[in-house]
């Protein structure tokens, strides 16, 4: 079927919204009219080329959520008219990290950014002639998507789909940062340094998960703002400003957990992280930055004197299908606030200026909503 999307042609260009051909499912696949697609800053990296593309053109969009339209051959589960929302991870269900209860690191995951369907190793995609590289093969900048079921997570039909795309990517992948990796527990102290869309997530999170203190470090004031409404008990506009005051506050013990979830990851910020983090505390590095990236500041000395932890994080260690419909459940009680992050929605045409907002620290998550005129 011929639909658009919004492709990038090169670093550093803005996304085009132009005409795409999308294929129909084959064995194993479905395809979905989307709903809404969640702008998380992970695509900006493809912008940028921190995270290198083997080729162009590539189309946008790993989180989102939708309606099934077709079913292909031996799909299990799923059927015609369920709402679902789509795990950025897929999740075959047999790897070693899949038996071993850790999903968010299948082996599928090896092409997220080949472009090459799961089923068959084809294109689902084309614009302008050319084969198109569907973000983490899905491409939710798009009205419609073809993907295979490993990413797709059915969801109950009552939760509003601006709301249900967040919990494919950044909730999870925040919440999950507090609550599975960094293993917050009641009376703890957590640091997070960075609250767009994933570190707000964090912050809840901590939350959730009864800590005592929870330091929001974010340089815009309308961050550290809503970071209180989240739950944060202080806020602080850089981590130099930040540690005397945590020093006090914690009788300088410092935080058991500190967590970066900033926009762009880059190493001189570990050591920085780490002088916030207790003896015997973690800091989780849940942020993106460049792949061509190799280095990092930390004192090696202090770092195994004080025996912190320094660990890495994607998906929030979630599995998709137990998590997905978990933190919307969550979400339903009134134990996640969903409603509150997203800032503002978009057209798929006003793509180039809700990243602009994004970059410019106006929202904490921007969400393209489509409507009968998309479809």
């Amino acid at each position: 079927m011929k639909t658009k999307g919004a492709v990038l042609w090169g670093i550093d260009e803005p996304w085009s919204v132009e005409e795409i051909d999308l294929g129909d499912p084959v064995a194993g696949e479905v395809q979905i009219r989307m709903e809404a697609a969640g702008m998380c800053h992970s695509d900006h990296h493809i912008v940028t080329g921190a995270t290198p593309m083997p080729s162009f053109p590539a189309m946008g969009g790993h989180e989102g959520s939708g309606v099934i339209t077709k079913v292909g051959e031996g799909v299990v589960g799923l059927e015609v008219g369920d709402h679902v929302v789509l795990s950025f991870i897929p999740a075959c269900g047999r790897c070693p990290s899949c038996s071993s209860g850790h999903s968010n690191l299948c082996d599928l995951g090896a092409g997220l950014l080949s472009g090459q369907a799961i089923s068959d190793g084809t294109y689902r995609i084309q614009a302008r002639g050319e084969n198109v590289i569907a973000m983490c093969l899905l491409g939710t900048f798009s009205p419609y998507m073809t993907v295979n079921q490993s990413q797709v997570v059915k969801i109950d039909k009552d939760v509003p789909f601006e709301l249900a795309a967040l919990v494919g990517c950044g909730v999870p992948t925040g919440w999950g940062s507090a609550t599975n990796i960094a293993e917050v527990r009641a009376g703890d102290s957590v640091a997070i340094i960075g609250v767009g869309g994933v570190g707000m997530s964090a912050l809840q999170g901590a939350v959730a998960s009864g800590a005592r203190h929870v330091f929001a470090i974010d340089p815009e004031p309308f961050k550290r703002e809503q970071a209180l409404k989240f739950g944060a008990t202080h806020t602080y506009a850089s981590i130099e400003e930040a540690i005397v005051p945590i020093m006090e506050i914690t009788w300088g013990r410092m935080c058991h957990s500190t967590i970066i979830t900033v926009g762009e990851m880059k190493g001189e910020l570990v050591d920085p992280a780490l002088t916030l983090t207790a003896k015997g505390g973690r800091c989780v590095v849940t942020a993106m930055g460049y792949m061509s990236d190799m280095d990092v500041k930390l004192n090696s000395f202090l770092f195994s004197m004080l025996q912190k932890d320094l660990k890495g994080n994607i998906f929030g260690g979630c599995n998709a299908r137990v998590d997905i419909p978990n933190l919307l459940d969550l979400y339903k009680s009134g134990q996640l606030n969903l409603a509150d992050m997203v800032t503002r929605t978009y057209t798929l045409e006003q793509i180039n200026d809700g990243y602009r907002d994004m970059l410019e620290g106006r929202n904490i998550r921007g969400v393209i909503r489509y409507t009968e005129a998309d479809w």
